[in-house]
């Protein structure tokens, strides 16, 4: 077959398996996409790269750090593209893979719950035509029969629409029936437990709409189990998952990965070739952070970016973060390689006013320098002896 032929058909494969049966091309990302791994795949990789779930403190359905936008900028000056993007917690990852779009991406956390929220979203993004029904899909917002309309729609729009609805209890009923059903295709070994979960995830969402928040849970009775609730006890602020999806970079730019037609469409790709794997692990764990630094390097990938929010400051309260440190010292990695990291107390020199959270930028090879030179003395010394200025 002629190469020019070849790369027609490549392309109208593409369309057509984004597309669907709806008729409406896509937009173009500009890059091959990796190839699809099959549902066995998929599921080897979740199941035989998790450890069992420990315990955190928080809910975490939603991030508290309206930061995560500002190192946007700075990434793409830095160079940081492709290969294997590492993350924890939820959707923000989504706006950092929608960036660096690399080949595969791992959703790393130690709690099941995240995973199984991780398959929510699958679900959801594989029943969406579109951004807004996706909102509407996750909030129980009944979707418009216009809803193709919307496509181009800012995500002030998106949110005004949602905002502007009532749950619709029998569309969600079908919905959660065809979660339950396609979550189940997936490869994943899925208790009844972890299903009935992944409804209770779900109708968090519904109770809360675009104002479910993060929590923390008062005590450890409920291993690996969130309160789900949208403003339960021990709130450590008052950010609602509304005002972070309308965040801005330091350039003033909405980037959130629903601000954006072309971020969507390029999830639900990934989502649909299997690309986007969540993992049960502790970052200074034994078995997955190095299990996925082995597969990484066995498909002859490096590390683009690994996300880690602020769990290095737990990790340095005992032996995790020794461990976590020498097995990213191990991970492949090349020179635009970098941590992106959350400080979540105050007085760090690269903090924007009115934000409690920083979001921190480290070269992975400036960490690793620093490891095999003797290492942190301390967590401030963690977040400001390597980091790279992003206000500039």
């Amino acid at each position: 077959m002629r190469p020019a032929l070849r790369s027609l058909m490549f392309v109208m494969v593409l369309l057509a398996a984004c597309t669907g049966n709806h008729g409406s091309a896509i937009p173009d990302f500009g890059f091959p996409l990796p190839a699809e791994l099959s549902a066995r795949e998929f599921g080897g990789l979740v199941d035989g790269l998790s450890e069992p779930a420990g315990y955190f403190q928080s809910d975490n359905l939603v991030s508290n750090e309206t930061s995560y936008l500002h190192v946007l900028g700075a990434l793409e000056v830095l160079g940081v593209h492709g290969g294997a993007y590492l993350g924890v917690g939820p959707d923000q990852n989504y706006s950092y893979i929608a960036e660096i779009q690399p080949q595969i991406a791992f959703m790393i956390d130690i709690r099941r719950d995240a995973v199984l929220q991780h398959l929510l979203y699958k679900a959801l993004f594989e029943l969406s035509r579109n951004r807004l029904e996706y909102l509407c899909l996750l909030t129980g917002a009944p979707v418009p029969r216009d809803v193709r309309r919307y496509d181009e729609a800012t995500i002030d729009q998106l949110i005004e629409f949602i905002d502007g609805q009532t749950v619709d209890a029998g569309g969600f009923e079908r919905t959660a029936e065809r979660v339950q059903e396609l979550v189940q295709t997936y490869g994943v070994g899925l208790s009844p437990s972890d299903l009935s979960q992944i409804r209770r995830i779900h109708v968090a969402f519904v109770d809360w709409g675009l104002d479910v928040r993060y929590n923390a849970r008062a005590s450890n009775t409920e291993l690996g189990r969130p309160l789900l609730s949208g403003s339960g006890r021990g709130n450590l602020n008052t950010v609602v998952w509304r005002n972070l999806l309308l965040q801005t970079d330091l350039g003033g730019a909405q980037r959130n990965y629903l601000a954006s037609r072309t971020a969507f469409h390029y999830l639900k790709e990934m989502h649909r070739r299997n690309r986007i794997v969540p993992v049960v692990g502790d970052l200074g764990g034994r078995h997955a952070l190095p299990s996925i630094g082995h597969e990484i390097e066995r498909r002859g990938l490096r590390v683009s970016a690994m996300y880690v929010s602020n769990v290095e400051q737990y990790l340095m309260q005992g032996p995790g973060f020794h461990r976590f440190a020498q097995t990213v010292v191990a991970l492949p990695f090349d020179d635009h390689s970098v941590i992106i990291r959350s400080y979540l107390r105050g007085g760090h020199p690269q903090n924007i006013y009115g934000h409690r959270a920083t979001q921190i930028l480290e070269k992975i090879a400036a960490f690793a320098e620093t490891i095999r030179q003797g290492g942190y003395t301390n967590y401030q010394d963690l977040v400001t002896r390597n980091a790279i200025r992003i206000l500039d």
